[in-house]
């Protein structure tokens, strides 16, 4: 028997995940039974639905277009095999055979039945797992780098930060009714795969002139009707002091944060209102207020949470595979997989996979229960059993041998997991839109299936290079559009969709917020646009541009000036 071998005893798998202790358990099983007696009121018929409502929301149910919709809290983006195979189980017994997954790394189910979500619930609590403060004016799950732990140019694993943060802000008794919704996002990259520039706060894991590892914080980012790019409130606070210092966040937050208009309630409207300085004021005038003693930093707490997210037990291997190397060549279709999917690793001879969700003409963030499980077993024989769930809507195996990368691409090919598109043009993030949620004003997955069509070469895609789209469905910007380079949101217009292109996005520490290109278009016309875009892109680029590089150099405006002459020349756009 190998280390591969499926059969292998699945309690041996090393766990480099947090795992509940006996508070965490007691918790989420006393909020199950409590939801469970809410449900029953709500059946027999003594609790009306605006009367549930909070309840409901509290637990990460809403009532969308058809059905009610349950989001399952995914922390910082960490799944085991055994969770993983739960959703599965979930999703056949008490939806329709598949979940969804989200920019906050969380996971939806579209079509649960109200009698059957306290039960639901149960089954997570069994794994470990919850829907408490995935909705409502609270602080959501924490989100964070998909490549924690296992990227090159990585200060620090920030996972054990946002569980540090999870467990402070879980239940918080002085901001579980807060303005607005809040969401916190930690990277400790050189590079954010994270998106803190564009969180109600963001934490950079980062080192003072004496090497201690501390934050800087961003604050008032967020997207939707009013997207801004976060501000630095402070560049260096210590371990020490960073619950005391986003206590202050907050309390300044819920202070003055706006209650007479939810459209401004966010801390990103506060920050744009009284200005970073008169912000930055108020919360180091009320840090240095606070009785610190309450917030006593524990480094032993904090390494015993740390130790939680140790690496598994490597193998001394060669920094490149010469098995990978033969196996790129014999088999070109593994070939595209491997330098498109498969990302430089930390540990020599190992690489960190991403497993797109977005098959040519398929639903971006989908994945029907048969694949959930074949994920779980790749990450059994290939990757320690541990996945996480990226913000772009993949999941990502974070511990696979460059040896095995072949063996993990037969395996993801049958079922229809190996699509080599990770970062290309057709690896597009999209909100369920008109679909299903009740707040859309149009369509957003049948706009990213038109493109994945068109672009469906994935040669083509290949020479086109890194280009993220996003499109989302209404001006809450559950896709993200608003950093796409390039970006797409559906609108209403006199009974009719309307898709407004917008272009130079960026998520990143350089984060920029898109340009409008021009008039909005039909929804027939999105793939012509898209595919003029590119083509003048492709026109214009210097060696090694990536789109969003070449938009800088030439300016918007010639953008806007082919797409204008496109459409004089009689372009059906």
């Amino acid at each position: 028997m190998t280390a591969h071998d499926p059969s292998l005893a699945r309690p041996n798998t090393p766990v480099t995940t947090y795992r509940y202790d006996e508070f965490d358990a007691a918790f989420v099983r006393e909020r199950v039974a409590e939801f469970r007696e809410q449900v029953r009121r709500r059946l027999e018929g003594s609790l009306t639905e605006e009367e549930f409502r909070p309840f409901r929301l509290m637990n990460g149910l809403y009532l969308q277009l058809h059905a009610y919709m349950l989001r399952v809290a995914i922390p910082y983006g960490t799944l085991t095999a055994r969770q993983m195979r739960r959703l599965a189980d979930i999703a056949d017994k008490y939806d329709r055979g598949y979940g969804h997954f989200t920019t906050r790394q969380n996971l939806q189910y579209n079509w649960p039945k109200l009698i059957d979500t306290p039960d639901i619930l149960e089954a997570l609590a069994e794994v470990e797992m919850h829907a408490i403060q995935t909705s409502g004016n609270c602080i959501r799950n924490v989100t964070a780098d998909h490549f924690s732990g296992v990227a090159p140019d990585e200060i620090e694993d920030p996972r054990a930060t946002a569980e540090f943060l999870r467990q402070w802000s879980s239940a918080h008794p002085e901001f579980s009714f807060l303005p607005r919704k809040f969401k916190i996002a930690v990277t400790g990259a050189e590079h954010d795969r994270a998106a803190i520039m564009v969180h109600d706060v963001g934490l950079r894991i980062v080192k003072n002139a004496a090497g201690e590892v501390g934050y800087q914080v961003v604050i008032g980012g967020g997207l939707g009707r009013t997207p801004f790019v976060g501000k630095v409130l402070r560049d260096y606070v210590p371990r020490a002091d960073l619950l005391a210092y986003l206590e202050a966040v907050m309390r300044v937050y819920n202070r003055f944060g706006r209650r007479d208009n939810k459209y401004k309630a966010r801390i990103k409207i506060l920050v744009h209102e009284k200005g970073i300085e008169e912000v930055r004021a108020a919360v180091e005038a009320e840090f240095a207020a606070m009785d610190r003693s309450a917030f006593s930093y524990d480094p032993a707490e904090f390494e015993r949470i740390a130790g939680f997210f140790t690496p598994p037990p490597y193998e001394a291997l060669p920094a490149e595979s010469a098995k990978l190397r033969a196996e790129r060549v014999t088999h070109p279709a593994f070939g595209n997989f491997a330098e498109v999917n498969a990302a430089p690793h930390r540990v020599p001879g190992y690489a960190i996979v991403t497993v797109s969700l977005k098959p040519i003409g398929g639903i971006p963030g989908d994945a029907t229960s048969q694949q959930m499980r074949v994920l779980a077993e790749a990450s059994e024989r290939f990757g320690f059993g541990e996945l996480r769930i990226s913000h772009e809507q993949n999941v990502i195996l974070p511990h696979v041998k460059q040896d095995d990368l072949f063996d993990l691409w037969k395996l993801l090919d049958g079922a229809g997991l190996a699509t080599a598109n990770a970062g290309l043009v057709s690896d597009i993030i999209s909100c369920p839109g008109l679909d299903y949620c009740a707040l859309a004003t149009a369509r957003s997955i049948p706009i990213a299936q038109a493109i994945s069509k068109r672009f469906s070469d994935l040669s083509r895609q290949r020479r086109i290079g890194k280009l993220g789209i996003k499109i989302s469905g209404c001006i809450n910007a559950c896709g993200h559009h608003h950093v796409g380079a390039i970006g797409i949101l559906g609108l209403e217009k006199k009974g009719q969709e309307s898709y407004q292109i917008t272009l130079g996005g960026d998520p990143t520490f350089s984060a920029s917020i898109g340009e409008i290109l021009g008039p909005g278009v039909t929804a027939e016309q999105v793939p012509d646009v898209i595919e003029h875009i590119v083509d003048f892109y492709l026109a214009e680029r210097q060696e090694g541009e990536t789109f969003i590089e070449t938009w800088r150099r030439i300016g918007h405006a010639r953008f806007k000036d082919v797409l204008r002459r496109e459409g004089e020349d009689g372009a059906d756009i």
